[in-house]
């Protein structure tokens, strides 16, 4: 992670503690991550914080760690990140007023199709859903029931 994003990301963290009314005592002992790692990760002092830490400190906060792990430029493999911090992450040399333009935009687009740009819900994900079995026709050639006998 570059020293720009973890001032972001510790920026992001302390703001949302904040918003809660937590200090980072309260936040510490909901979390079992030591106070004063949460301040040096607030200030963006750490380049590659544990994941284990960011996801305790994102379920405490309320956010997806799906986003966290965005901003920090980690990889998570079960969630993906909403629509923000994905595009702040993605284009981060575009300046603050253009993604501001494009976020914008893309809610307005969201709102006019009924769709919400926080993502798929817990345990969705974007695979196709699995297509029926096909049935056997009369007369053909099907190997249908045929079964992999690989060892």
């Amino acid at each position: 992670m570059e020293p720009d994003q973890a001032v972001e990301l510790g920026q992001m963290l302390r703001e949302r503690r904040e918003a809660l009314g937590l200090s980072t005592r309260q936040l510490s002992a909901r979390t079992g991550v030591n106070d004063v790692t949460i301040s040096r990760i607030e200030r963006g002092e750490f380049a590659a914080p544990r994941p284990d830490k960011l996801t305790r400190l994102a379920e405490a906060l309320g956010l997806s760690a799906a986003d966290v792990f965005a901003m920090a430029d980690y990889v998570t493999p079960t969630e993906l990140p909403s629509f923000t911090p994905y595009l702040r992450t993605k284009y981060r040399d575009l300046p603050a007023e253009a993604i501001a333009e494009i976020e914008q935009y893309a809610q307005r687009l969201a709102n006019e199709h009924g769709v919400a740009l926080a993502g798929p819900a817990p345990g969705e994900d974007e695979q196709p859903e699995p297509s029926p079995p096909s049935k056997k026709k009369k007369g053909g050639n099907h190997d249908n029931n045929r079964t992999n006998t690989k060892r």
